[in-house]
């Protein structure tokens, strides 16, 4: 299945299968690709009455602990190789499991800053032997050293402004010569920095006016000289946090205090998970009975941060459940222009990947009259499946693979739209004007090589042979036309045994 509503668009990925098995083909794919992972996994609670299955092990099960942290562990394992180097693995996790799965992730992302998000999540509660949990957590895994999570986006009346200009002890121009400089406003917005004045030049007023622009000094309404809290080298890196306040005598320069800067307590209406996330899932899929989605913006507060200044990156969750991350990454598209992807792996028990997440993600694209603000959002899906290809010599199984092998190819190139079906090759492309060539046997070679200089473009090509070869000498002619890429030894052993 596909989804497709704007060819210029890069295409999303829903996989159906179990996630290890999934994790293993993107491990090919995708190592080292990723920006964020989110992932919402069972909560090992014994619940049996939800339509994603929570129950791993019976509550009562003294191992229970142990099981839940070895399904987690090998697809956390799976899951790091796809992460880039500044990468960030978010998961979210309640009281049942919270403190094994902090020391896991210890010891598996060992060298990371690991740092926990308290988010209530259902201020009514439930109610458990002693208290009554209206919280759950979200585990940051982020690379040492680096500062990864951005400035949150926030409404201005939660802001906390205060002037710029500094009137505290040690606040005279005397006091640091590099903080007394012209803020430079037009059109009512902060447009630039003026250099650091001279010691012997003294503005005769707080605010002068060239043209169309209020140059603004921090002088007060006494007429003292004072100092910004910012140095001019440093103040462009605050910029976003300015704002320029029109007064009756002309501007002041304000500073948002700790704007936008993310807290590790949760508390909003927006994180309720019955308003933002049941309520929301059944309106968009309407014969679902998914209980318990996660808030919209639960997991858009999540990976926003870290996805501002990543408008090309990618977003894997491999629990997807209802879709709920690739609404997010949507919808942070939609806000910025961006050209993130997603990719979604779930399961298909009781029909949660084609009766609950696909219709989900399928009605954020498409739109819903009901919620028209958070869907219509123009976007490309496409909808794989796992599936394992027998090793016995039979044409079924020849053509199996064949098949298999160019979806895994196309995933990992990101080239989805078919130019040519050739005999014996075929040759996509995606909306970056990328080319990809699939050779399925050494007959088919020169036939692509026509192609490729009918076409004059540059390829990424994989050849499928019943040898070690690579066939290099072969494409000397147009070497400068193609990258040669091998084919994974996984599939390529399978192949060799069906097609001898």
């Amino acid at each position: 299945r596909e989804i497709e509503t704007d060819t210029k668009k890069p295409v999303n990925i829903l996989i159906e299968g179990d996630n290890y098995h999934a994790l293993s083909v993107l491990n090919y794919t995708h190592e080292g690709k990723v920006d964020v992972i989110y992932i919402d996994p069972p909560y090992n609670t014994g619940a049996k009455d939800w339509k994603y299955n929570n129950n791993y092990v019976d509550s009562n099960d003294s191992y229970r602990h142990s099981k839940w942290l070895s399904m987690m562990s090998s697809r956390l394992q799976s899951a790091k190789r796809l992460l880039k180097e500044d990468g960030v693995l978010i998961c979210a996790v309640d009281e049942n499991e919270f403190n094994r799965l902090g020391l896991l992730l210890e010891e598996l992302f060992y060298g990371r800053e690991l740092h926990c998000i308290t988010i209530v999540h259902n201020p009514r509660g439930v109610q458990g032997k002693n208290f009554s949990y209206t919280h759950e957590y979200a585990f940051f895994v982020l690379p040492s050293g680096i500062k990864t999570i951005g400035h949150r986006k926030i409404k201005d009346e939660d802001v906390d402004w205060r002037n710029l200009r500094d009137n505290g002890g040690e606040s005279l121009r005397t006091d640091a010569r590099n903080c007394f400089y012209p803020i430079i406003v037009k059109d009512k917005k902060i447009s630039g920095f003026g250099d650091v004045v001279a010691n012997e030049i003294h503005p005769k007023q707080q605010i002068i006016k060239k043209g169309n622009e209020f140059y603004v000094y921090p002088i007060d309404r006494q007429g003292i000289e004072r100092k910004w809290r910012y140095a001019r080298q440093s103040v462009e890196e605050i910029k976003h946090l300015l704002r320029a306040k029109e007064t009756k005598s002309g501007y002041e320069i304000e500073l948002g205090k700790d704007y936008g800067t993310v807290r590790t307590v949760w508390q909003d209406s927006r994180y309720d998970a019955n308003e933002n996330g049941t309520k929301l899932v059944h309106a968009l899929v309407p014969k679902t009975h998914f209980d318990f989605p996660k808030s919209l913006y639960t997991v858009y507060d999540c990976i926003a941060p870290i996805l501002y200044e990543r408008k090309n990156g990618i977003v894997l969750d491999y629990f997807a459940g209802s879709g709920t991350t690739g609404h997010a990454v949507a919808l942070l598209n939609k806000e910025d222009g961006g050209n993130r992807r997603f990719i979604l792996c779930t399961n298909n028990e009781n029909e949660i990947a084609q009766d609950v997440c696909y219709p989900r993600v399928k009605a954020v694209i498409k739109g819903n009259k009901e919620y028209k603000d958070i869907t219509g959002i123009a976007s490309n899906l496409k909808y794989f499946k796992t599936d394992f290809v027998d090793s016995a010599t039979t044409d079924k199984n020849k053509k199996k693979l064949v098949d298999k092998s160019t979806e895994m190819l196309c995933l990992k190139e990101s080239c989805f739209e078919k130019v040519k079906a050739g005999k014996n090759f075929n040759v996509f492309k995606n909306p970056k004007e990328k080319y990809l060539g699939i050779i399925y046997d050494d007959d088919g070679i020169e036939n692509f090589k026509r192609e490729v200089k009918k076409l004059n473009k540059n390829f990424v090509v994989y050849v499928f042979s019943l040898d070690d070869s690579a066939r290099e000498e072969e494409f000397e002619d147009i070497k400068d036309l193609v990258e040669l890429k091998p084919i994974p030894a996984v599939i390529l052993n399978v192949y060799k045994r069906i097609f001898k």
